[in-house]
């Protein structure tokens, strides 16, 4: 693990993956497709540590979603054979609603994660935030270079998020303990292939050291004009 250089107020903010019923919840997607959903779960917390100390520094908070449209039509017909395979179809009935949904009470995010007032929601197509969303807009009209990410699953949509960001010049910071994969043996290498190269993928971090290095930002005070 590594320490957080170079935050900075104006040009971070944190991105929370999909922490969703779907993913978390009995009854969701995850669940039916047999994964065993106490490690997403398990992150809850730790989450909840970067939410408080992002927004008491003031960061910008993102919180992705994926999910379709009722209908499917964004929901390519490759991704619906592998949910087939996977034993949880998309758009399927399920305890907490059609599986992978948008509207329905699956898709919406776990309470104690559930977003504050003026905090951005990205619901999401595909695996990765930035595909056929406006995460890349919202994030340059906030004129963040620096992602701070974690939630769910490692391997897949963090990752996918993370290979967006940095072809987009990002550079990204992914928490590990805050990070989840849907199998035990695949966190530690998901975690490991971030830092090769150099870093291709950004770095690694704990929850304590980003917290840490969150709490010593200034947050930001609205200037305020005198007439």
């Amino acid at each position: 693990m590594s320490t957080v250089p170079g935050l900075d107020v104006n040009t971070t903010a944190l991105v929370v993956i999909d922490m969703q019923r779907d993913f978390c919840s009995p009854g969701g997607y995850a669940h039916q497709a047999g994964i065993d959903i106490s490690r997403m779960q398990a992150v809850v917390g730790q989450v909840q540590r970067l939410l408080k100390a992002a927004r008491a520094a003031g960061l910008p908070v993102v919180h992705t979603r994926e999910g379709h449209l009722p209908d499917l039509s964004d929901c390519p017909p490759a991704k619906l054979a592998r949910s087939v395979a996977a034993g949880a179809p998309i758009g399927s009935t399920g305890p907490l609603g059609r599986l992978l949904v948008r509207g329905e009470q699956g898709h919406d995010f776990v309470d104690a994660l559930r977003p504050m007032p003026g905090e951005e929601v990205i619901d999401k197509p595909g695996y990765g935030a930035f595909h056929q969303t406006r995460l890349d807009s919202l994030l340059a009209r906030h004129g963040t270079r620096r992602l701070i990410v974690c939630g769910v699953t490692t391997e897949v949509c963090v990752h996918s998020t993370l290979r967006e960001a940095v072809d987009r010049g990002f550079v990204c910071t992914t928490v590990g303990d805050a990070t989840a994969a849907s199998q035990p043996e695949l966190q530690a290498p998901a975690l490991a292939m971030i830092g090769v190269e150099g870093g291709i993928f950004g770095q690694v971090c704990s929850t304590d050291e980003a917290v840490a290095a969150l709490t010593t930002l200034t947050p930001v005070t609205p200037v305020t004009s005198h007439s």
